[in-house]
């Protein structure tokens, strides 16, 4: 019984059918699912019984076979030019494929700062991370890729900043501040950044490491780092931090203890015994932040001071602020706890710099600035046959050089006018033109340079020129070395009439400051290591 009523209604279906083609394609669609029970019931149909149908389906059944009979030819039927909107009547007519689709990635814009405080909007998606920041910048700007640059998150009513590692999302960063606070995103030059995994031994001093378990013989900074960037093992930090008490302006030293599950604190002198030790912190949920001017805005009694905050928008009561006696202590801090909260993953970001999660990464974006500069050589074209400068010291040689000869000849060129005043024009020529230099810094006070240093990075080399503030006709060079800032005066010396420039006593002489510092890029000299990068504050 049951399938000759399904043969039935298939029959009347296709007879229906042949008169409309809309109801054609409405019963292809209900038999293309192939459900019966998908299909609401006819009111004329009803459990354990077969019942007439209504006379209105007799009449149009009589009609089609009276059609039949007399052999009239039926129109053909006409294609429908809107094939999307004759669906099935039991569906929604707006379907969602009828819909273009949303993009998943929603763009935001960002506004980036540089040190000038100039700035630059930037239209990004909002899964892009922070190191495609810093690509875009840098070729939005034509800079030169050293994988140094870095973006910065500065939280200026606090007085706090800190590095965004590479693999964060900005937007994420962003979403964490409040709507009052002035917060903004830097965007320059940390030398310091991977320097840890280049130069273990500068960032963890002996008397500052200690270890969980025995260990058999000296351990080199090297595996010190390869136990941070182990799951089994790790090193233990510890050493006095100036602690400020929550509620107060007064600060406390006590004896800090840096773990794999957290900071803790020794409530007996400098014992690590479980029941001495209190927890501090965790820096799962929080991030660590690096003061600016502790002394001035916390009252911090030195200026190493770094704090934890966290993740989540907070004011000054929630940051747990800490205060080291030297930076050496707060760099060996800091970089510790960068690697036990992120571990592998640093290690990744400065082995694999392009991997970005967002579509923003070098691979993807059409650079503005020519790929094949990063494949261009030295040549040698003195001898019969030109050759390829293979020694990178060489090549640096030959180019310093050249670029000596050729201030050579323009100071020539310049003393050929014939007149009497050549010699002292060229002079002055030789006198200024270091302040096209980006290395030069012009009237910044000592404060200031050593500032900017620790900014872009404490590693050995880094380096910058101003004017002496104590001595108006002479200069100075500021440069890092050994974790520490040293200044060495550049003296003018005049010989027959020259002027030169000087940081022997006279010994060697210059006869202006782009010579005296490609020298000491080139030579150590009476330096306590040769020069290697140099600051620069870059414009956005």
């Amino acid at each position: 019984m049951t399938t000759s009523l399904q043969d039935g209604q298939s029959a009347a279906g296709r007879a229906a059918a042949r008169d409309s083609p809309l109801a054609a394609q409405v019963c292809g669609a209900a038999q293309g699912r192939g459900d019966a029970h998908d299909l609401a019931p006819a009111p004329w149909l009803h459990a354990g019984a077969l019942l007439s149908p209504p006379d209105g389906t007799r009449s149009c059944a009589a009609d089609r076979r009276k059609k039949k009979d007399l052999d009239v030819p039926e129109m053909p039927s006409i294609p429908n030019p809107f094939p999307e909107l004759c669906c099935s009547p039991f569906t929604s007519v707006l379907s969602a494929d009828l819909f273009p689709k949303a993009n998943s990635r929603k763009k935001q814009v960002i506004k980036v700062y540089s040190e000038d405080e100039t700035s630059r909007a930037l239209d990004v998606p909002s899964d892009i991370t922070a190191r495609d920041v810093c690509q875009l910048l840098i070729l939005k700007n034509h800079y030169i890729d050293d994988h140094s640059w870095t973006l910065f998150e500065h939280l200026p009513h606090i007085g706090v900043e800190r590095t965004i590692e590479d693999h964060e999302l900005v937007i994420e960063v962003l979403s964490n501040w409040g709507i009052e606070e002035e917060n903004k995103l830097y965007f320059r030059k940390n030398y310091a950044k991977y320097e840890f995994f280049k130069n273990p031994m500068y960032f963890f001093p002996e008397h500052m490491v200690s270890f969980a378990t025995e260990t058999n013989g000296e351990i080199s900074p090297a595996q010190i780092l390869q136990m941070f960037l182990s799951s089994s093992t790790y090193p233990e930090i510890h050493g006095f931090l100036h602690v400020k008490e929550q509620g107060k302006k007064s600060w406390k030293k006590i004896y800090f203890f840096l773990r794999r599950s957290g900071l803790y604190f020794s409530t007996k002198g400098t014992s690590k015994e479980p029941r001495h030790l209190q927890f501090f912190s965790e820096f799962g949920n929080s991030d660590i932040y690096v003061s600016l001017a502790g002394k001035k805005k916390h009252g911090a009694p030195t200026n190493y001071g770094f704090c934890f905050k966290p993740n989540k928008a907070g004011g000054p009561r929630d940051l747990k602020m800490l205060c080291a006696e030297e930076e050496q202590s707060r760099t060996c801090w800091v970089t510790a706890i960068r690697l036990l909260k992120y571990g592998m993953q640093l290690y990744q970001n400065y082995m694999h710099p392009y991997q970005g999660r967002s579509g923003c990464s070098s691979q993807s974006i059409s650079p503005m600035r020519s790929i094949s500069e990063n494949s261009l050589v030295a040549m040698d074209f003195s001898g019969q046959k030109s050759r390829v400068i293979e020694n990178p010291t060489e090549a640096l040689s030959v180019a310093v050089e050249e670029g000596l000869a050729w201030r050579k000849k323009g100071c020539l060129r310049l003393g050929t006018h014939g007149s009497p005043t050549a010699s002292s024009q060229s002079s002055a020529t030789n006198m200024a033109i270091h302040r096209s230099q980006p290395w030069f810094h012009h009237k910044i006070s000592r404060d200031e340079a050593q500032r900017l240093i620790i900014q872009q990075g404490l590693v050995d080399g880094v380096f910058l020129v101003r004017d002496s503030q104590s001595n108006p006709k002479t200069f100075v060079l500021s440069m890092s070395h050994g974790q520490k800032i040293k200044h060495f005066q550049i003296i003018p010396v005049e010989d027959d009439g020259e002027m030169f420039h000087t940081l022997d006593d006279g010994h060697t002489r210059f006869t202006d400051l782009i010579q005296l510092v490609e020298f000491y890029q080139l030579n150590k000299g009476v330096l306590p290591c040769k020069l290697k990068h140099y600051c620069a504050r870059i414009a956005l």
